[in-house]
């Protein structure tokens, strides 16, 4: 079936070629930390409000803390997406270890520099980009592991920040906890998809 799938369509239609381009790469993981800061926190906040979701969403003081939430979760988020994207390459870069850290820290610091966040948070975002290469240095004492198995940095911020009172959440923390997660291995299933590793890893070392 396949065989007579690629004789009879043009490949666009079958399969998005894979990129091995790291602005391109930066982009992606910009956004799908974006994404991991912002969905779960937005799902579980409505799933809380129920039919109240309209007018809790228009109150001027929970947008203030809903925006702070996502602002404060963007940093773990941005460790978190930079880590898998560590572990899926580093096979690909073997004695370059250091070098792909170094260029995966410069797209994450990137990404946050161009992250449209308030003055009030811009600290707080600048302060982690500085730490991102050490991040990914540390990572690599240990074996890749991929989002299954990775510490979730975005979960503290977020836990700590989360706009729904604490007694209002009792016992949903692994709910919470397994949203995030199923979020970030699906970050990773969408690198897989659209990105060749071999390629785009000796781009970032600069073989």
């Amino acid at each position: 079936m396949l065989s007579w799938l690629t004789r009879h369509f043009p490949r666009p239609l079958l399969a998005r070629p894979l990129s091995a381009d790291p602005a391109e790469f930066g982009d992606f993981l910009a956004r799908q930390a974006a994404f991991l800061a912002q969905k779960p926190l937005y799902d579980y906040c409505k799933v809380k409000a129920g039919r109240g979701e309209r007018m809790l969403f228009e109150d001027a003081e929970f947008q203030a803390a809903l925006a702070h939430c996502r602002w404060q979760t963007l940093a773990g988020a941005t460790l978190d997406i930079l880590a898998v994207a560590e572990g899926w390459l580093r096979p690909h870069a073997t004695g370059a270890e250091p070098a792909l850290a170094a260029a995966l820290a410069a797209l994450g610091r990137q990404g946050l520099r161009e992250a449209p966040a308030p003055p009030e948070e811009r600290a707080d975002l600048d302060s982690v980009a500085e730490t991102l290469e050490a991040h990914l240095l540390a990572q690599q004492v240990a074996p890749p592991a991929g989002a299954d198995r990775l510490p979730m940095r975005c979960e503290p911020p977020l836990m700590a920040t989360l706009p729904i009172h604490p007694d209002q959440r009792r016992g949903e923390t692994p709910a919470i906890r397994g949203a995030l997660r199923f979020h970030l291995v699906a970050a990773q299933q969408m690198i897989e998809k659209s990105f060749d590793p071999a390629p785009l890893a000796a781009r970032l070392v600069g073989r």
